[in-house]
């Protein structure tokens, strides 16, 4: 099969995003300029630089109480900053609760049962729970083509490790399981690993 995006794929739900996957989470948290707390997750989220780290984000459906953007994109347009929360399996049902399309203002933490923490480095909440949390300042928004497709880059200020997720000085996923986006409404789980020693 072969088909032209601009003319649509012919079936029952579109395959696109079953395509790019396993896609990491990023669970991200911001706070608005009165003070609200925000958390939602975005699975179109990647690391993107070592020195200084950095990472992204895309933002790309909107909200009517918000400017051709969600509650993220606009709190960090204010603030300039926000902290991204690792998705653990044992978080599934938590994070998947915060993924609704709630008013401004509403407080995602808080609906989702989750205890929050102060950032260190920025003026933001985390969940305190996540086995890791990226606190990072705002670097750069660039609107994608599309009505309301935003990439937010940040870099990483800050960052909190679960001590139970530390084995022999190594930050170790299977101590776990994060959470990653499959297609459709599928996700899966990282259970295994292995290792592969590059070229020289």
């Amino acid at each position: 099969m072969f088909y032209h995006p601009k003319d649509g794929h012919g079936l029952p739900h579109n395959p696109f995003n079953a395509i790019v996957t396993p896609r990491p989470i990023g669970w991200i948290s911001s706070r608005d300029g009165a003070g609200n707390d925000n958390l939602a997750p975005y699975s179109f989220f990647n690391a993107v630089a070592y020195e200084p780290p950095q990472v992204m984000f895309a933002s790309t459906s909107a909200k009517a109480d918000q400017d051709n953007s969600k509650d993220s994109v606009a709190n960090i347009r204010e603030t300039g900053v926000f902290c991204v929360n690792i998705v653990e399996y044992a978080m599934r049902d938590a994070m998947n609760k915060s993924s609704g399309m709630y008013d401004k203002g509403e407080d995602e933490f808080a609906l989702a049962g989750l205890k929050k923490a102060e950032c260190k480095t920025i003026a933001c909440t985390r969940v305190a729970a996540a086995p890791a949390s990226l606190e990072c300042r705002l670097t750069q928004i660039v609107k994608l083509p599309g009505q309301s497709n935003y990439t937010v880059f940040g870099e990483v200020t800050g960052i909190h490790m679960r001590d139970d997720c530390l084995k022999d000085g190594v930050f170790d996923v299977l101590t776990f399981n994060p959470l990653a986006r499959m297609g459709y409404k599928d996700y899966t789980i990282v259970r295994e690993a292995f290792s592969l020693e590059r070229p020289e």
